[in-house]
């Protein structure tokens, strides 16, 4: 009856009643967020990216970013100079920190792409605080107790116990990718690999030396002779046996990723006059016959390859349109008609993606899957 009476408080009381129960839902919301939040914040894990100034390591940064890798901390690592300079990720400007300040925080993983000598000095610290190293550099590819992954080909290798990690070459890195399915059904012998490998593989004062002399002007020498308009047939130094490094890593790392020494694997490695993107012509001898329909379908499914092959369409692959793409992507693929079970393919991709950031993320995404973190 007193309510009856009284019109204005039944305003003011239904009032009140709607504004808590608006405050009720949003909370409810807002748990439900945090709930969410927390959710997946159980898996994000601490983040090294040592290098990350650099143009493999500002690769590993935006292939981070385009995966949704879960960071609940990003610690950008590079040289003294750097320190206190900032990288951009995620729409925010990150501070770069020295070695000694990302151990102290204790990474959950580091990703290196700093050199050898950096990495040969640094991964074990990083190591030391329990934290998983997948290194970039040629430091630990060949050393008997350390791992060499590409994720789609032999990942399955990853013991609990490997905390550093090698990330192949980017040349071995699109070969083993085409060699995996093709050797697990005829049984690969013999490969005979010519690459075309562009300047941003040698780095960013490549890419300058180039661009100089593409405008006349002359400036800093990378290579001993003028890259524009040219073609090099030398990448990295020579060896003992007139073969160059990267050639030779070609021959070790393939058959170490592939766990079998008897693919006989030879190389000639060409520096060629292209901004960005490696390619590759490559024939293989099989132990089996084959069938070319049978391999561009082997090909076509396995993960990771991209079959470009109509040649009456003109379609095969190009370094221009591997550019910012994930895949390997192969093309004219015939049969060698002078000798039996060969092959011949051409063979495509972005070596500051696939061929390093984007491998050493996929490791760590590898790792995340099965419980390492």
């Amino acid at each position: 009856m007193f309510l009856c009476e009284k019109p204005q408080l039944i305003s003011i009381v239904i009032e009140t009643l709607s504004k808590i129960s608006n405050i009720y839902i949003i909370l409810l919301r807002c748990s439900k967020i945090n709930i969410q939040r927390f959710a997946a914040m159980k898996n994000s894990i601490k983040v090294a990216v040592v290098g990350a100034t650099g143009m493999v390591g500002r690769t590993m940064l935006k292939v981070l970013e385009e995966r949704n890798f879960p960071i609940s901390m990003l610690l950008p690592v590079a040289s003294e100079r750097s320190v206190g300079s900032t990288v951009r990720f995620n729409e925010a400007d990150v501070n770069v920190v020295s070695m000694e300040e990302a151990i102290a925080q204790k990474p959950d993983l580091a990703l290196f792409s700093a050199g050898g000598d950096t990495s040969l000095q640094w991964a074990p610290k990083f190591a030391e605080v329990g934290c998983t190293v997948i290194d970039n550099s040629s430091a630990w590819r060949m050393h008997a107790d350390k791992k060499l992954i590409v994720p789609e080909v032999n990942g399955a290798a990853i013991g609990a116990s490997d905390l550093i990690i090698a990330n192949p070459n980017c040349s071995t890195i699109q070969l083993v990718m085409t060699l995996k399915p093709l050797h697990d059904a005829f049984g690969a012998k013999r490969v005979i690999v010519s690459t075309y490998q562009s300047v941003s593989g040698t780095g960013k004062e490549a890419i300058d030396q180039m661009e100089m002399e593409r405008k006349g002007v002359d400036g800093k020498m990378v290579y001993p002779y003028p890259i524009d308009r040219n073609c090099l047939p030398q990448c990295d130094v020579f060896t003992d046996n007139d073969y160059t490094k990267e050639e030779m890593k070609l021959t070790n790392e393939t058959c170490k990723i592939l766990g079998d020494k008897s693919v006989h694997v030879v190389a000639t490695a060409v520096r060629v006059p292209v901004t960005g993107g490696h390619s590759e012509s490559v024939n293989v001898e099989f132990e089996k016959a084959f069938e070319v329909d049978e391999v561009k379908r082997l090909l076509a499914n396995f993960p990771g390859i991209r079959v470009q092959d109509q040649p009456e369409l003109k379609m095969y692959p190009m370094p221009l349109y591997a550019a910012g793409k994930d895949e390997v992507f192969v093309g004219r693929i015939r049969r060698d008609f002078t000798r039996e079970n060969t092959l011949n393919m051409w063979i495509v991709s972005d070596n500051l993606r696939k061929g390093a950031a984007t491998n050493a993320v996929q490791i760590a995404e590898y790792l995340l899957a099965n419980g390492r973190w």
